[in-house]
């Protein structure tokens, strides 16, 4: 196993741990930027760390299993069925929906990044599935902090708010650095082609 590799797992364990030890609860009375913040290390920063510590051998072995397109619309759709209301409060107010959330979260995140980051064709449809990622990410973050009421019926408007700010940084930030960095490998390989 390379340094990078290493270093990568390392920072990702971390990161969870961080996630997961410090902002973990399930009795519902902790802030929505805190819920928003551990999503936020969870798949935008330890997923992409853990995806490269696995490799690219895991994709190469089922390519099927990792269309970075596909696999984007599956993130999505649990994105965004975690932040309808009632499984919201069902992972806000219980240990077993805290878990499945974060569980879900972790698994397609990591799913999402390592079908994103590949070579050749992969990485071309990995820029524009990192891409949609963002762009989702920048939409829900944008609801959660321009609403005019709460969505979760809890906690302050200004905590959703900021809980919104930080989908819209972390989530931008993360996919488009994604996305960019895919965008110079394809870049430096028609230039050296």
């Amino acid at each position: 196993m390379s340094a990078v590799r290493i270093a990568s797992a390392v920072v990702a364990a971390a990161l969870l741990a961080t996630a997961w030890l410090g902002f973990a609860r399930h009795d519902g009375a902790w802030p929505f930027t805190a819920h928003m913040t551990m999503h936020m290390l969870v798949v935008a920063f330890a997923a992409p760390l853990v995806a490269v510590a696995i490799g690219p051998r895991l994709v190469n072995a089922a390519p099927v299993l990792f269309s970075a397109m596909a696999v984007s619309l599956v993130e999505l759709f649990v994105v965004w069925g975690w932040h309808a209301p009632a499984a919201h409060h069902f992972a806000r107010h219980t240990t077993l929906g805290l878990v499945l959330e974060q569980a879900t979260f972790f698994v397609t995140g990591t799913w999402l990044w390592l079908a994103a980051l590949g070579t050749g064709t992969r990485a071309a449809t990995g820029v524009v599935a990192l891409l949609l990622t963002a762009m989702h990410m920048t939409l829900l973050g944008a609801l959660l902090a321009l609403a005019t009421r709460t969505l979760y019926g809890h906690g302050a408007l200004e905590d959703q708010h900021a809980g919104g700010a930080v989908m819209i940084l972390a989530g931008g930030v993360s996919y488009l650095a994604g996305a960019l960095w895919l965008t110079r490998g394809l870049l430096l390989q028609r230039v050296t082609s």
